[in-house]
């Protein structure tokens, strides 16, 4: 239990503590360089699912909200599971990864445009601005910031379709919640059998 408590709390205060910071400091669209070429934080908001992927239709961000409060609530439920049932510690610690993960972007969408202003492309945001937050409760933007450009050329023009177009990888921008649920996530794929093998 408490390892578990520990990997959520310190996903989400890293989490936390970077989307307020690149919130209230950075214009929408601001960037820095932080290793050469191949690493920035860059600010950008969606409304969205992880690495900035949008549902298309009108109620699409309150659909989102409302699934992520399920999905929350079904993964406390398994992990607090087999922590009593005393399963592997990697089951485990992947659990509290997606888990955190998901909890970080849910307080974003949950209390985000409570509690702070509009980003703009020319104005920061302000945090308990007078005029209060810039959307409803459930329909705050998702802070994204790292974006990790590692190749950046051209399709050659003999391929189909791609041909001559510009290439860029790794194109998405995302933050630490959204790596805490790949991580989570890929660990469970990669070690299923070892997990699942040590249940009681």
């Amino acid at each position: 239990m408490k390892r578990a408590a520990f990997v959520i709390f310190i996903v989400l205060f890293f989490d936390q503590v970077l989307k307020i910071w690149i919130k209230t400091n950075f214009l929408l669209g601001e960037d820095i360089a932080v290793f050469g070429n191949w690493f920035y934080l860059h600010f950008t908001e969606n409304n969205g699912m992880a690495f900035g992927y949008e549902l298309g239709f009108s109620y699409g961000k309150l659909f989102l909200s409302l699934f992520r409060i399920i999905a929350i609530g079904g993964i406390a439920w398994y992990l607090w599971r087999s922590i009593k049932r005393q399963e592997s510690s990697g089951l485990i610690i992947s659990l509290s990864l997606i888990l955190a993960g998901a909890l970080g972007n849910l307080i974003d969408s949950a209390f985000y445009g409570l509690l702070f202003s509009e980003s703009t492309f020319y104005q920061k945001a302000i945090f308990l601005p007078a005029d209060g937050g810039y959307s409803n409760f459930l329909h705050g933007k998702v802070v994204d910031m790292l974006y990790f450009p590692l190749i950046n050329g051209y399709w050659p023009k003999w391929i189909p379709y791609f041909g001559g177009s510009d290439f860029l990888f790794f194109r998405p921008i995302f933050n630490i919640a959204d790596s805490a649920i790949s991580v989570g996530v890929g660990l469970l794929i990669i070690f299923q059998k070892q997990f699942l093998g040590k249940s009681k």
